[in-house]
């Protein structure tokens, strides 16, 4: 038999940095789930994404049991490292701040193809084209959208 749903959480936490401090915390101590035994148990398993952002979504149960899945770095994490960039623009219709080749796309794109709503890689590579057009980065030798 199946446990009963109580609620979702979704956070985003550094790779191997969870600690009750907020965000953590103050999130899962309402939802009466226990605090350290998340952050131990996320901890072992991002040990080698030491420092990356990685979005978790936590199922808690009406026993105050849990299940995590841990998400793949966001794509504009992911595009801000390859421009080598802190921030994107702030007006980015206007002001660009960075330029990456479309090739560059490509290894972002196979990292996040399971969190992608696509079947191709390129397919994938045009959504994260996109992500990156709306940061105010440049992508340079992108295709044409097809009409």
């Amino acid at each position: 038999m199946a446990k009963e749903i109580e609620t979702f959480v979704k956070l985003q936490v550094r790779g191997g940095a969870a600690n009750p401090a907020p965000p953590v915390g103050p999130a899962l101590g309402a939802k009466g789930v226990n605090i350290m035994e998340f952050c131990k148990r996320f901890n072992a398993q991002t040990q080698e994404k030491q420092g990356q952002i990685l979005p978790v979504l936590i199922t808690v149960y009406k026993d105050k049991s849990f299940d995590f899945v841990i998400k793949t770095t966001p794509a504009s994490a992911q595009i801000l490292q390859a421009a080598k960039l802190k921030s994107g623009s702030a007006v980015p219709n206007r002001d660009k701040v960075a330029t990456i080749d479309w090739e560059a796309l490509r290894p972002i794109a196979e990292n996040k193809m399971p969190d992608l709503n696509c079947f191709t890689v390129e397919s994938g590579m045009r959504m994260l084209a996109g992500t990156a057009r709306s940061m105010g980065v440049i992508v340079k030798g992108a295709p044409e959208a097809e009409a």
